[in-house]
């Protein structure tokens, strides 16, 4: 007989169809240097692709960010992984669903599927790794013992490396027409909501969200987020990021929904890139219980003012950021 040494819990989750990761998404932006002068010094991984760039994080091999230039900066696309074996099913899906597939975007090469969203954004399911964490990711804030330094010299300080993209959020024009669409095509499940936010996470066990949605008049790109091991690297690669330039943003603070802590940096083009830490997780065997909450919880528990323009979608506005 063998012997249960421990509860080992379950990869997938099988009784429901549901993408597992947002793999990557697509990004332009017009200009590709600057891109990557500022990815770069956030702490990621920028290789060349094509004619533009891919950004990873440090010691791993995936892309979570496809960026080429163009005109103006823009939410290319978005694209899912799943599971090989739930593909034929999600073809079927969106045949009953009456969705059309449609061509990858130019530059694009992929064997995916590929559609609309409700504002028209191409989307893909393709066969993918899963990217999403399969437990929730481990922090570390507990301050040193006596007679022991706790905080290393300025010298000796390393450059923050984010560990993994954790997820993206979006613009859209209808709050609940992207949730049902997402739900109803993607099998993404609501965590919460709060008044014009919405936050949706994987079946197959992800963080409180992969995939978020702010109110707005277009589509577009709002930030992208990645996560840091403590409160001391979202500090800290928030200092290393204005000590190069790029000190408009947001944070120190602590979010209401997904209980993470976060700094917001700036990008050239208006979006930002998230230092996020110590996410609340929804397990492959569990029920998150979704609310909807007070706009109050929107934003965050503690933290500084938010800029005034935090939640523009320059996609849509002509005026960027000084």
């Amino acid at each position: 007989m063998t012997a249960i040494h421990g509860y080992i819990a379950p990869t997938r989750r099988a009784d429901v169809l549901g993408v597992h990761s947002l793999d990557h998404f697509g990004l332009q932006v017009p200009d590709v240097a600057q891109a990557q002068r500022f990815y770069t010094t956030f702490g990621l991984d920028v290789a060349e692709a094509g004619d533009g760039i891919a950004l990873g994080v440090a010691g791993g091999g995936h892309r979570w960010v496809q960026i080429r230039p163009g005109a103006a900066k823009r939410l290319r696309y978005l694209s899912f992984g799943a599971f090989a074996d739930d593909v034929a099913r999600f073809r079927a899906r969106l045949d009953a669903q009456g969705i059309a597939r449609i061509e990858p975007p130019a530059g694009v090469e992929s064997n995916g599927l590929w559609f609309h969203d409700c504002d028209g954004t191409p989307v893909e399911i393709k066969v993918a790794e899963k990217t999403s964490p399969n437990a929730k990711s481990p922090t570390d804030n507990i301050s040193a013992g006596p007679n022991a330094r706790g905080a290393p010299t300025r010298g000796a300080t390393a450059q923050v490396r984010p560990r993994r993209m954790a997820h993206a959020l979006i613009f859209c024009r209808d709050i609940g027409t992207s949730v049902r669409f997402y739900r109803d095509v993607l099998g993404l499940r609501l965590s919460d909501e709060a008044g014009a936010v919405a936050f949706m996470h994987g079946v197959h066990g992800s963080d409180h969200h992969l995939l978020a949605f702010a109110k707005s008049d277009a589509p577009g790109l709002h930030h992208c987020s990645w996560d840091v091991g403590s409160i001391h690297e979202v500090g800290l690669g928030a200092m290393q990021m204005a000590d190069s330039g790029f000190a408009a943003g947001w944070g120190l603070g602590r979010h209401v929904l997904g209980s993470n802590y976060f700094h917001y940096v700036r990008d050239p083009w208006g979006s930002f890139a998230e230092y996020s830490s110590d996410i609340d997780y929804i397990p492959v065997d569990a029920d998150w219980d979704a609310q909807a909450h007070p706009p109050e919880n929107s934003f965050y528990l503690w933290g500084p003012t938010p800029p005034a323009d935090f939640a523009v979608n320059y996609e849509a506005s002509p005026n960027l950021p000084a």
